[in-house]
Protein backbone atom coordinates (compact mmCIF):
# COMPACT_ATOMS: atom_id res chain seq x y z
CA UNK A 1 0.00 0.00 0.00
CA UNK A 2 1.13 3.64 -0.91
CA UNK A 3 1.76 5.99 2.35
CA UNK A 4 1.22 9.28 0.86
CA UNK A 5 -0.42 10.60 3.93
CA UNK A 6 -3.81 12.10 4.63
CA UNK A 7 -4.32 16.04 4.35
CA UNK A 8 -7.93 17.24 5.47
CA UNK A 9 -9.61 20.51 4.27
CA UNK A 10 -9.42 22.43 7.72
CA UNK A 11 -12.57 24.83 8.24
CA UNK A 12 -9.85 26.70 10.54
CA UNK A 13 -7.25 27.86 8.01
CA UNK A 14 -9.20 27.55 5.09
CA UNK A 15 -6.79 25.42 3.22
CA UNK A 16 -5.30 21.56 3.34
CA UNK A 17 -3.19 20.23 5.51
CA UNK A 18 -1.34 17.31 6.19
CA UNK A 19 -2.95 15.49 9.25
CA UNK A 20 -0.67 15.30 12.03
CA UNK A 21 -1.73 14.17 15.41
CA UNK A 22 -1.37 15.41 19.28
CA UNK A 23 -0.24 11.73 20.21
CA UNK A 24 1.52 9.65 17.40
CA UNK A 25 -0.47 7.28 16.30
CA UNK A 26 -3.81 8.29 17.83
CA UNK A 27 -6.87 9.96 17.12
CA UNK A 28 -9.14 12.89 19.38
CA UNK A 29 -12.10 13.06 17.47
CA UNK A 30 -15.38 14.68 18.27
CA UNK A 31 -18.58 15.13 16.17
CA UNK A 32 -21.56 16.86 16.71
CA UNK A 33 -24.73 14.73 17.27
CA UNK A 34 -28.45 14.32 17.11
CA UNK A 35 -31.07 16.90 18.76
CA UNK A 36 -33.35 14.19 19.83
CA UNK A 37 -36.87 15.83 19.39
CA UNK A 38 -37.66 13.43 16.28
CA UNK A 39 -36.30 11.17 13.75
CA UNK A 40 -33.22 11.99 11.72
CA UNK A 41 -33.83 13.14 8.39
CA UNK A 42 -31.55 12.27 5.64
CA UNK A 43 -29.22 15.60 5.87
CA UNK A 44 -28.70 14.68 9.04
CA UNK A 45 -27.69 11.04 8.28
CA UNK A 46 -25.03 12.61 5.37
CA UNK A 47 -23.12 14.08 8.23
CA UNK A 48 -23.57 10.45 11.00
CA UNK A 49 -22.69 8.53 7.71
CA UNK A 50 -19.14 10.68 6.36
CA UNK A 51 -17.78 11.38 9.72
CA UNK A 52 -18.28 7.17 10.64
CA UNK A 53 -16.34 6.87 7.41
CA UNK A 54 -13.68 9.08 8.34
CA UNK A 55 -13.32 7.12 11.90
CA UNK A 56 -12.96 4.25 9.67
CA UNK A 57 -10.48 5.23 7.36
CA UNK A 58 -8.76 6.29 9.96
CA UNK A 59 -8.53 2.97 11.63
CA UNK A 60 -8.24 1.35 8.19
CA UNK A 61 -4.68 3.59 8.00
CA UNK A 62 -3.83 2.16 10.88
CA UNK A 63 -4.52 5.16 14.34
CA UNK A 64 -6.35 4.40 17.42
CA UNK A 65 -9.09 6.17 17.01
CA UNK A 66 -11.11 7.56 20.09
CA UNK A 67 -14.34 9.22 18.72
CA UNK A 68 -17.41 10.79 20.62
CA UNK A 69 -20.16 11.73 19.58
CA UNK A 70 -23.31 13.83 21.62
CA UNK A 71 -26.66 13.52 22.59
CA UNK A 72 -28.72 17.21 23.01
CA UNK A 73 -31.18 15.94 25.09
CA UNK A 74 -32.18 19.01 26.56
CA UNK A 75 -33.38 21.60 24.19
CA UNK A 76 -36.46 24.03 23.67
CA UNK A 77 -37.37 21.49 20.81
CA UNK A 78 -37.68 18.54 23.03
CA UNK A 79 -39.45 20.16 25.38
CA UNK A 80 -41.96 21.58 22.40
CA UNK A 81 -42.13 18.29 21.53
CA UNK A 82 -43.02 16.86 25.36
CA UNK A 83 -45.93 19.65 25.36
CA UNK A 84 -47.37 18.93 22.02
CA UNK A 85 -47.11 15.00 22.65
CA UNK A 86 -48.37 15.49 25.80
CA UNK A 87 -45.18 12.81 27.16
CA UNK A 88 -42.73 13.74 29.13
CA UNK A 89 -39.49 15.33 28.44
CA UNK A 90 -37.50 12.61 29.24
CA UNK A 91 -39.43 10.14 27.24
CA UNK A 92 -39.04 11.80 24.76
CA UNK A 93 -35.51 12.06 24.26
CA UNK A 94 -35.19 8.29 25.21
CA UNK A 95 -37.28 7.49 22.63
CA UNK A 96 -35.64 9.03 19.83
CA UNK A 97 -32.18 7.95 20.90
CA UNK A 98 -33.42 4.29 20.76
CA UNK A 99 -34.52 5.26 17.47
CA UNK A 100 -31.07 7.02 16.46
CA UNK A 101 -29.50 3.56 17.28
CA UNK A 102 -31.86 1.78 15.22
CA UNK A 103 -31.72 4.08 12.03
CA UNK A 104 -27.58 4.49 12.30
CA UNK A 105 -27.41 0.69 12.44
CA UNK A 106 -29.15 0.34 9.46
CA UNK A 107 -27.15 2.51 7.54
CA UNK A 108 -23.68 1.09 8.74
CA UNK A 109 -22.81 3.87 11.57
CA UNK A 110 -20.82 2.56 14.39
CA UNK A 111 -21.28 3.56 17.88
CA UNK A 112 -19.24 5.93 18.87
CA UNK A 113 -16.58 4.84 22.16
CA UNK A 114 -18.47 7.29 23.85
CA UNK A 115 -22.64 8.41 23.47
CA UNK A 116 -22.84 11.62 26.34
CA UNK A 117 -26.04 12.86 27.07
CA UNK A 118 -26.20 16.75 28.08
CA UNK A 119 -28.58 15.30 31.45
CA UNK A 120 -25.58 13.28 32.40
CA UNK A 121 -23.43 15.87 32.31
CA UNK A 122 -24.98 18.44 34.15
CA UNK A 123 -22.39 18.66 37.03
CA UNK A 124 -19.69 19.50 34.51
CA UNK A 125 -21.22 22.05 32.58
CA UNK A 126 -22.35 24.52 35.81
CA UNK A 127 -18.61 23.35 36.98
CA UNK A 128 -17.03 24.95 33.19
CA UNK A 129 -19.02 27.76 33.33
CA UNK A 130 -18.43 28.92 36.95
CA UNK A 131 -14.68 28.90 36.02
CA UNK A 132 -15.60 30.76 33.01
CA UNK A 133 -16.79 33.33 35.32
CA UNK A 134 -14.53 32.86 37.64
CA UNK A 135 -11.51 34.04 35.02
CA UNK A 136 -13.68 36.89 33.85
CA UNK A 137 -14.76 35.53 30.50
CA UNK A 138 -18.76 35.06 31.65
CA UNK A 139 -21.24 37.42 33.24
CA UNK A 140 -24.85 36.54 34.96
CA UNK A 141 -27.48 38.87 34.36
CA UNK A 142 -30.66 38.17 36.41
CA UNK A 143 -30.22 34.18 36.62
CA UNK A 144 -28.87 34.15 33.29
CA UNK A 145 -25.15 33.73 32.72
CA UNK A 146 -23.70 34.94 28.91
CA UNK A 147 -20.39 34.49 27.41
CA UNK A 148 -18.26 37.90 27.06
CA UNK A 149 -17.02 37.52 23.46
CA UNK A 150 -14.91 40.82 24.49
CA UNK A 151 -12.71 38.86 26.24
CA UNK A 152 -11.85 36.13 23.22
CA UNK A 153 -9.98 38.96 20.59
CA UNK A 154 -9.81 36.15 17.95
CA UNK A 155 -13.50 35.36 18.14
CA UNK A 156 -14.85 34.50 14.64
CA UNK A 157 -11.51 32.92 13.18
CA UNK A 158 -13.61 29.84 12.41
CA UNK A 159 -16.34 31.64 9.75
CA UNK A 160 -13.08 33.88 8.96
CA UNK A 161 -15.66 36.90 10.06
CA UNK A 162 -14.43 39.95 12.34
CA UNK A 163 -15.99 40.82 15.20
CA UNK A 164 -17.84 44.19 13.77
CA UNK A 165 -19.48 42.09 10.87
CA UNK A 166 -20.97 39.57 13.21
CA UNK A 167 -22.34 42.62 15.76
CA UNK A 168 -24.11 43.47 12.41
CA UNK A 169 -25.37 40.55 11.23
CA UNK A 170 -27.69 40.05 14.54
CA UNK A 171 -31.18 40.77 14.69
CA UNK A 172 -31.85 43.45 16.94
CA UNK A 173 -33.30 41.46 20.00
CA UNK A 174 -35.81 41.91 22.87
CA UNK A 175 -33.38 40.85 25.31
CA UNK A 176 -31.38 43.96 26.41
CA UNK A 177 -29.94 41.34 29.12
CA UNK A 178 -26.51 40.96 26.88
CA UNK A 179 -23.73 43.40 26.67
CA UNK A 180 -23.07 42.79 23.19
CA UNK A 181 -25.20 41.46 20.22
CA UNK A 182 -22.06 38.44 20.04
CA UNK A 183 -22.29 37.32 23.36
CA UNK A 184 -24.03 34.12 23.61
CA UNK A 185 -25.87 32.39 26.19
CA UNK A 186 -23.82 29.61 28.71
CA UNK A 187 -27.07 29.47 31.17
CA UNK A 188 -30.77 29.93 31.03
CA UNK A 189 -33.04 30.60 34.13
CA UNK A 190 -35.41 28.41 34.07
CA UNK A 191 -39.68 29.30 32.85
CA UNK A 192 -42.53 28.16 33.92
CA UNK A 193 -42.99 24.35 33.36
CA UNK A 194 -39.57 23.87 32.47
CA UNK A 195 -37.30 21.18 33.40
CA UNK A 196 -34.37 22.67 35.40
CA UNK A 197 -31.09 22.41 37.22
CA UNK A 198 -30.26 24.40 40.38
CA UNK A 199 -26.72 26.21 40.00
CA UNK A 200 -24.94 28.96 41.58
CA UNK A 201 -26.90 31.16 39.24
CA UNK A 202 -30.53 29.95 40.30
CA UNK A 203 -32.41 27.31 38.27
CA UNK A 204 -31.98 26.86 34.74
CA UNK A 205 -30.70 24.70 32.28
CA UNK A 206 -27.44 24.92 29.80
CA UNK A 207 -27.33 26.99 26.35
CA UNK A 208 -26.67 24.69 24.05
CA UNK A 209 -23.34 25.85 22.66
CA UNK A 210 -21.17 24.69 26.06
CA UNK A 211 -22.05 21.16 25.86
CA UNK A 212 -19.86 19.60 23.34
CA UNK A 213 -16.97 22.28 25.11
CA UNK A 214 -17.83 20.13 28.33
CA UNK A 215 -17.83 16.88 27.07
CA UNK A 216 -14.72 17.02 24.78
CA UNK A 217 -12.99 18.38 27.75
CA UNK A 218 -14.31 15.33 30.00
CA UNK A 219 -13.78 12.36 27.07
CA UNK A 220 -10.97 13.66 24.72
CA UNK A 221 -9.39 16.34 26.86
CA UNK A 222 -8.41 20.16 26.36
CA UNK A 223 -6.74 19.36 23.18
CA UNK A 224 -8.73 17.04 20.31
CA UNK A 225 -7.31 16.18 17.06
CA UNK A 226 -10.49 16.91 15.15
CA UNK A 227 -14.00 18.32 15.06
CA UNK A 228 -16.76 17.50 12.99
CA UNK A 229 -20.40 18.74 12.08
CA UNK A 230 -22.24 20.13 9.21
CA UNK A 231 -21.60 23.11 7.69
CA UNK A 232 -24.68 24.98 9.03
CA UNK A 233 -22.77 24.40 12.45
CA UNK A 234 -19.52 26.81 11.76
CA UNK A 235 -21.47 29.91 13.32
CA UNK A 236 -22.60 30.06 15.63
CA UNK A 237 -22.56 26.72 17.49
CA UNK A 238 -18.67 25.91 16.72
CA UNK A 239 -17.16 29.39 16.81
CA UNK A 240 -18.49 29.74 20.18
CA UNK A 241 -17.15 25.97 21.40
CA UNK A 242 -13.78 27.54 19.97
CA UNK A 243 -14.33 30.87 22.11
CA UNK A 244 -15.36 29.19 25.56
CA UNK A 245 -13.15 26.35 25.13
CA UNK A 246 -9.81 28.67 24.16
CA UNK A 247 -10.56 30.94 26.93
CA UNK A 248 -11.10 28.32 29.87
CA UNK A 249 -7.98 26.20 28.75
CA UNK A 250 -5.81 29.26 27.36
CA UNK A 251 -4.73 26.54 24.67
CA UNK A 252 -6.15 25.41 21.17
CA UNK A 253 -8.99 24.05 20.98
CA UNK A 254 -8.97 21.97 18.43
CA UNK A 255 -6.31 21.16 15.32
CA UNK A 256 -8.91 20.12 12.77
CA UNK A 257 -12.50 21.19 11.95
CA UNK A 258 -14.08 18.89 9.10
CA UNK A 259 -17.47 20.28 7.91
CA UNK A 260 -19.63 18.33 5.18
CA UNK A 261 -21.72 20.13 2.85
CA UNK A 262 -25.35 20.01 2.49
CA UNK A 263 -27.86 17.67 0.95
CA UNK A 264 -30.15 19.31 -0.83
CA UNK A 265 -33.49 18.41 -2.45
CA UNK A 266 -34.92 20.12 -5.56
CA UNK A 267 -31.97 22.57 -5.26
CA UNK A 268 -32.55 23.64 -1.60
CA UNK A 269 -31.18 22.55 1.72
CA UNK A 270 -32.83 19.27 3.24
CA UNK A 271 -34.12 20.79 6.64
CA UNK A 272 -36.90 20.24 9.05
CA UNK A 273 -37.58 24.57 9.38
CA UNK A 274 -37.71 24.29 6.09
CA UNK A 275 -40.38 21.59 5.61
CA UNK A 276 -38.91 19.99 3.16
CA UNK A 277 -37.11 17.15 4.34
CA UNK A 278 -37.17 13.20 3.99
CA UNK A 279 -36.63 11.28 7.29
CA UNK A 280 -34.01 8.22 6.59
CA UNK A 281 -36.18 5.66 8.06
CA UNK A 282 -38.45 6.51 5.66
CA UNK A 283 -35.75 6.10 2.66
CA UNK A 284 -34.31 2.89 4.62
CA UNK A 285 -37.87 1.58 4.63
CA UNK A 286 -37.99 1.44 0.84
CA UNK A 287 -34.12 0.90 0.19
CA UNK A 288 -31.09 -1.24 1.76
CA UNK A 289 -29.31 0.92 4.13
CA UNK A 290 -26.04 0.42 2.54
CA UNK A 291 -27.30 2.09 -1.16
CA UNK A 292 -28.38 4.46 0.66
CA UNK A 293 -25.38 4.63 2.46
CA UNK A 294 -23.17 4.77 -1.12
CA UNK A 295 -25.35 7.47 -1.98
CA UNK A 296 -24.63 9.63 0.66
CA UNK A 297 -20.61 9.23 -0.60
CA UNK A 298 -20.61 9.34 -3.55
CA UNK A 299 -19.96 12.76 -3.69
CA UNK A 300 -16.81 14.08 -1.84
CA UNK A 301 -18.35 15.76 1.86
CA UNK A 302 -17.18 19.17 1.46
CA UNK A 303 -19.67 19.33 -1.94
CA UNK A 304 -22.99 19.82 -1.87
CA UNK A 305 -25.18 16.58 -2.90
CA UNK A 306 -28.47 16.61 -4.29
CA UNK A 307 -31.30 14.19 -3.65
CA UNK A 308 -32.82 11.96 -6.44
CA UNK A 309 -34.69 8.93 -6.69
CA UNK A 310 -32.87 8.42 -9.64
CA UNK A 311 -30.18 9.05 -7.73
CA UNK A 312 -30.76 6.68 -4.67
CA UNK A 313 -31.26 2.98 -7.14
CA UNK A 314 -28.29 3.82 -9.14
CA UNK A 315 -26.92 3.28 -5.45
CA UNK A 316 -29.10 0.39 -5.34
CA UNK A 317 -28.09 -1.11 -8.29
CA UNK A 318 -24.36 -0.14 -7.64
CA UNK A 319 -24.01 -2.26 -4.42
CA UNK A 320 -26.06 -5.13 -6.50
CA UNK A 321 -23.31 -5.03 -8.66
CA UNK A 322 -20.69 -5.42 -5.90
CA UNK A 323 -22.65 -8.03 -4.27
CA UNK A 324 -22.91 -10.13 -7.49
CA UNK A 325 -19.01 -10.00 -8.26
CA UNK A 326 -18.41 -11.12 -4.35
CA UNK A 327 -21.07 -13.98 -5.08
CA UNK A 328 -19.37 -15.23 -8.46
CA UNK A 329 -16.00 -14.68 -7.45
CA UNK A 330 -17.12 -17.07 -4.15
CA UNK A 331 -18.76 -19.31 -6.98
CA UNK A 332 -15.60 -19.82 -9.06
CA UNK A 333 -13.20 -20.65 -6.27
CA UNK A 334 -15.79 -23.62 -4.96
CA UNK A 335 -15.81 -24.80 -8.63
CA UNK A 336 -12.32 -25.02 -8.61
CA UNK A 337 -12.49 -26.93 -5.17
CA UNK A 338 -14.07 -29.62 -7.15
CA UNK A 339 -12.05 -30.42 -9.97
CA UNK A 340 -9.02 -32.58 -9.96
CA UNK A 341 -5.45 -31.21 -8.84
CA UNK A 342 -4.05 -31.51 -12.36
CA UNK A 343 -7.43 -29.10 -13.50
CA UNK A 344 -6.62 -26.62 -10.83
CA UNK A 345 -3.93 -24.45 -12.78
CA UNK A 346 -0.77 -24.52 -10.82
CA UNK A 347 1.14 -23.57 -13.80
CA UNK A 348 -0.50 -19.84 -13.76
CA UNK A 349 1.47 -17.02 -13.15
CA UNK A 350 -0.65 -14.11 -10.89
CA UNK A 351 2.35 -11.85 -11.21
CA UNK A 352 -0.41 -9.38 -13.73
CA UNK A 353 -3.47 -10.22 -11.75
CA UNK A 354 -1.67 -9.05 -7.92
CA UNK A 355 0.01 -5.63 -9.64
CA UNK A 356 -3.76 -5.11 -10.60
CA UNK A 357 -4.75 -5.94 -7.33
CA UNK A 358 -2.44 -3.62 -5.62
CA UNK A 359 -2.71 -0.66 -8.19
CA UNK A 360 -6.42 -0.79 -7.18
CA UNK A 361 -5.68 -0.37 -3.50
CA UNK A 362 -3.31 2.32 -4.50
CA UNK A 363 -5.71 4.10 -5.92
CA UNK A 364 -8.45 3.79 -3.17
CA UNK A 365 -5.64 4.77 -0.82
CA UNK A 366 -4.77 7.78 -2.98
CA UNK A 367 -8.33 8.87 -3.15
CA UNK A 368 -8.96 9.11 0.41
CA UNK A 369 -6.00 10.05 1.36
CA UNK A 370 -6.78 13.60 -0.23
CA UNK A 371 -9.56 14.92 2.24
CA UNK A 372 -11.45 11.38 2.35
CA UNK A 373 -12.38 11.58 -0.97
CA UNK A 374 -15.26 8.77 -1.58
CA UNK A 375 -16.93 9.65 -4.57
CA UNK A 376 -13.03 8.40 -5.88
CA UNK A 377 -12.90 5.86 -3.59
CA UNK A 378 -16.07 4.28 -4.57
CA UNK A 379 -14.43 4.50 -8.47
CA UNK A 380 -11.58 2.53 -7.18
CA UNK A 381 -14.16 -0.32 -5.89
CA UNK A 382 -16.16 -0.22 -8.77
CA UNK A 383 -12.69 -0.58 -11.41
CA UNK A 384 -11.93 -3.68 -9.12
CA UNK A 385 -15.23 -5.52 -9.83
CA UNK A 386 -14.83 -4.13 -13.72
CA UNK A 387 -11.32 -6.35 -13.44
CA UNK A 388 -12.79 -8.79 -11.21
CA UNK A 389 -15.64 -9.77 -13.90
CA UNK A 390 -12.76 -9.92 -16.57
CA UNK A 391 -11.23 -12.27 -14.50
CA UNK A 392 -13.76 -14.44 -13.91
CA UNK A 393 -14.20 -14.23 -17.75
CA UNK A 394 -10.83 -16.46 -18.55
CA UNK A 395 -10.20 -19.78 -19.05
CA UNK A 396 -7.73 -20.21 -16.65
CA UNK A 397 -7.92 -18.45 -13.05
CA UNK A 398 -6.23 -19.55 -9.75
CA UNK A 399 -7.28 -20.03 -5.55
CA UNK A 400 -5.27 -17.13 -5.17
CA UNK A 401 -6.15 -14.77 -7.93
CA UNK A 402 -9.78 -14.96 -7.10
CA UNK A 403 -8.89 -14.23 -3.35
CA UNK A 404 -6.71 -11.63 -4.28
CA UNK A 405 -10.21 -10.06 -5.57
CA UNK A 406 -12.58 -10.82 -3.60
CA UNK A 407 -10.62 -9.85 -0.86
CA UNK A 408 -9.51 -6.35 -2.28
CA UNK A 409 -13.54 -5.63 -3.06
CA UNK A 410 -14.32 -6.46 0.78
CA UNK A 411 -11.15 -4.86 2.10
CA UNK A 412 -12.35 -1.22 0.16
CA UNK A 413 -16.06 -2.13 0.77
CA UNK A 414 -14.82 -2.14 4.75
CA UNK A 415 -12.95 1.05 4.69
CA UNK A 416 -16.23 2.50 3.46
CA UNK A 417 -18.81 0.69 5.56
CA UNK A 418 -20.17 -0.58 2.90
CA UNK A 419 -19.92 -3.89 4.74
CA UNK A 420 -21.15 -7.70 2.32
CA UNK A 421 -24.19 -9.03 4.22
CA UNK A 422 -23.42 -11.75 5.79
CA UNK A 423 -26.82 -13.14 5.15
CA UNK A 424 -28.73 -13.54 1.76
CA UNK A 425 -32.24 -12.28 1.47
CA UNK A 426 -35.06 -14.51 0.66
CA UNK A 427 -35.35 -13.18 -2.96
CA UNK A 428 -31.38 -13.90 -3.43
CA UNK A 429 -32.19 -17.16 -2.05
CA UNK A 430 -34.99 -17.67 -4.61
CA UNK A 431 -32.93 -16.46 -6.98
CA UNK A 432 -29.93 -19.00 -6.64
CA UNK A 433 -32.41 -21.73 -6.39
CA UNK A 434 -33.58 -20.77 -10.12
CA UNK A 435 -30.47 -20.33 -11.21
CA UNK A 436 -28.62 -23.78 -10.05
CA UNK A 437 -32.25 -25.05 -11.18
CA UNK A 438 -31.19 -23.90 -14.67
CA UNK A 439 -27.75 -24.97 -14.49
CA UNK A 440 -29.42 -28.68 -14.04
CA UNK A 441 -31.75 -28.20 -16.95
CA UNK A 442 -29.16 -27.64 -19.07
CA UNK A 443 -26.64 -30.33 -18.15
CA UNK A 444 -29.36 -32.57 -18.76
CA UNK A 445 -30.41 -31.03 -22.53
CA UNK A 446 -33.65 -29.53 -21.05
CA UNK A 447 -33.09 -26.28 -22.85
CA UNK A 448 -36.54 -25.50 -22.64
CA UNK A 449 -36.59 -25.31 -18.87
CA UNK A 450 -33.84 -23.39 -18.93
CA UNK A 451 -35.02 -20.63 -21.54
CA UNK A 452 -37.98 -20.88 -19.38
CA UNK A 453 -36.14 -20.05 -15.83
CA UNK A 454 -33.99 -17.75 -17.97
CA UNK A 455 -37.16 -15.88 -19.42
CA UNK A 456 -38.70 -15.65 -15.22
CA UNK A 457 -35.34 -14.37 -14.15
CA UNK A 458 -35.67 -11.43 -16.95
CA UNK A 459 -39.28 -10.50 -15.36
CA UNK A 460 -37.33 -9.71 -12.58
CA UNK A 461 -34.37 -7.43 -13.75
CA UNK A 462 -32.22 -10.87 -13.51
CA UNK A 463 -29.57 -11.25 -16.72
CA UNK A 464 -28.10 -14.67 -17.11
CA UNK A 465 -24.31 -15.14 -18.87
CA UNK A 466 -23.37 -18.52 -19.45
CA UNK A 467 -19.70 -18.86 -19.64
CA UNK A 468 -17.54 -21.78 -20.05
CA UNK A 469 -17.18 -22.25 -15.91
CA UNK A 470 -20.93 -21.74 -15.11
CA UNK A 471 -23.69 -18.94 -14.91
CA UNK A 472 -23.24 -15.60 -13.85
CA UNK A 473 -26.10 -13.43 -12.84
CA UNK A 474 -26.62 -9.91 -11.80
CA UNK A 475 -29.28 -7.59 -11.45
CA UNK A 476 -29.96 -4.70 -14.76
Amino acid sequence: MIRLGIVLYNTLTGRKEPFDTIEPGKVRFYACGPTVYDLFHLGNARMFVVFDTVRRYLEYRGYEVRYVQNFTDVDDKIIARAISSGKDVRTVANENIQAYFHDAKQLGVEEADVHPRVTESMSDIIRFIDDLVRQGHAYEQNGDVYFDTSTFPTYGKLSHQSVEDLRAGFRIEVNTEKRDPTDFALWKSVKPGEEYWESPWGPGRPGWHIECSVMNLKYLGEQIDIHAGGRDLVFPHHENEIAQSEAHSGKQFARYWLHNGTLNINGEKMSKSLGNFITAREVLDKRPGRAVRYYLLSAQYRHPLNYTEEGMEQAVQAMERFDACLRNLAHRSNALDELPDFAKSPGVDEGKTFKTVESIRDDFVRAMDDDFNTADGITAIHEAVREANAYLLQTQVTKKGLTAFSSLIRELMNALGLVEKEDVSRADEEILKLVEERELARKNRNFARADAIRDELLTRDIVIEDTAHGSRWYRK
